[in-house]
């Protein structure tokens, strides 16, 4: 789909973030009309609109069946929930309008499957993305990372000797299903209850996790515990002597043993010398990726810990256990809660009793905190007010880690910008006490 000349194209969500925003650019430099539709209004999205070149139609405010049904072509945000369900895609759908994604597109173009590593898993898929393209990097290949980890491969210059790796959503999984498409390596770290406010059940969520692997041919490459049925695809196995991480945890460790095995099977399979101890080096110094259990300073001898990229309660629980690798379990205390995806909360609440104290805020806050029945928890609503009574709780030794276990859209954008209020608010308390020195409390 290298030429669209004249094909009229709308796509479905710009996105506060400008989501849509690489996609439409992508399309319009190939010739389409391109129209961008939006249910937020043209303040709320005056950043990414600001992006858009001339010559691209915006419809902000809502959506009009006409839009898709005279459409040559609808580009769905992978964002919109229940899609089967939705209105303006049925439309599309009905009057025989092919629907695609960002992400679509561009496997759609990349030159060799067998060449891609997918990565999918409820938690620990960015991470593992990332160090496999380290990995990749250490035996001297080109490597593109995309996907859910951010970035369009779209305009990415790909060669037929690149190697791709590609965090896949659930969201995207879904889409590509439709496609019948699965990447030449697939890598699924985990697969627990998530995002059911997108797709209803956890049957749906995993069925379109198993997408990643259920298009797979003879040859292939397969990393999961799960599935069995799934045989098309040799299945390789993590190895277990991985160096000291940089990044503390045994989750991590897990993830840094599938990072190496399937970059050593894939780069095997094509006949590419390598170092498996210098690629496990490459991954064992990787220093871990913002927002994802990241420290944000030490100061006062407390540790301040960004995790705001944590989204299930298996994950907070983690976060939790990977800190208790450095901070005692009786010295963190947890900031968590946020938006409702549907899922069972006590995974979260139930760790009050373990650590120092647990403080929730958002829409789950008061849920966590009931579920809890620990007088050592406490709802406070805002991130601001939760961060103010975790340090008054801290002394010297302990660790304050915002580990939310939830969305962030009921109180902002997206993760990243929870996490960089959690950053600012670290730095404006360094700033305002550069010489306090809380003393160390026996536990």
């Amino acid at each position: 789909m290298d030429r669209l000349d004249g094909k009229r194209v709308t796509v479905m969500g710009l996105g506060r973030f400008g989501g849509g925003v690489g996609v439409a650019k992508w399309l319009h430099g190939r010739g389409a009309h391109v129209l961008v539709t939006d249910m937020a209004s043209a303040a709320a999205l005056a950043q990414p609109l600001s992006e858009l070149p001339n010559g691209i139609e915006a419809r902000l405010g809502e959506h009009t069946v006409a839009d898709f049904t005279s459409a040559d072509l609808v580009v769905a945000s992978p964002a919109v929930s229940k899609p089967w369900n939705d209105l303006y895609l049925n439309a599309a759908i009905k009057t025989g309008v092919p629907i695609t994604t960002e992400i679509g597109l561009a496997v759609d173009r990349l030159p060799d499957r067998t060449r891609i590593i997918g990565v999918t898993g409820t938690a620990g898929k960015s991470t593992t993305s990332a160090m496999i393209a380290r990995a990749l990097e250490a035996a001297n290949a080109r490597v593109h990372l995309g996907g859910n980890i951010g970035g369009s491969l779209l305009e990415a210059e790909i060669r037929p000797s690149d190697f791709v790796v590609l965090e896949l959503s659930s969201f995207m999984l879904h889409w590509l299903g439709q496609s019948a498409w699965s990447p030449g390596t697939a890598v699924v770290t985990n697969v627990t209850p998530n995002h059911l406010d997108w797709h209803e059940t956890f049957e749906h969520y995993e069925r379109s996790k198993r997408h990643v692997a259920a298009h797979q041919q003879t040859g292939d490459l397969l990393l999961t515990d799960r599935w069995p049925e799934l045989t098309a695809a040799t299945r390789v196995h993590p190895f277990d002597n991985i160096p000291t991480l940089a990044l503390p945890g045994t989750h991590n460790r897990a993830n840094a043993a599938m990072a190496l095995a399937a970059t050593t099977a894939t780069l095997d399979r094509h006949g590419i010398e390598h170092n498996r101890l210098a690629l496990a080096n490459a991954i064992a110094a990787f220093p871990g990726l913002p927002h994802r259990l990241q420290l944000v300073a030490t100061h006062a001898g407390v540790s301040f810990y960004n995790d705001s990229k944590c989204t299930t309660p298996e994950a907070v629980a983690l976060a939790v256990e990977a800190l208790a690798d450095r901070v005692p379990r009786a010295n963190i205390h947890l900031i968590a809660g946020g938006a409702d995806k549907g899922v069972d909360l006590a995974a979260i609440a139930n760790l009050a009793c373990a650590i120092g104290s647990l403080h929730t805020i958002g829409t789950t806050g008061p849920h966590i905190y009931e579920l809890s029945a620990s007088r050592k928890a406490a709802h406070h609503g805002t991130l601001d007010q939760a961060f103010t009574a975790a340090v008054g709780e801290a002394r010297a030794g302990h660790a304050v880690l915002l580990s939310p276990g939830c969305a962030s859209w009921d109180q902002f954008a997206n993760y990243e910008a929870r996490g960089a209020l959690f950053a600012a608010l670290v730095h404006r308390r360094i700033a305002a006490f550069p010489e306090r020195v809380q003393p160390a409390q026996a536990e």
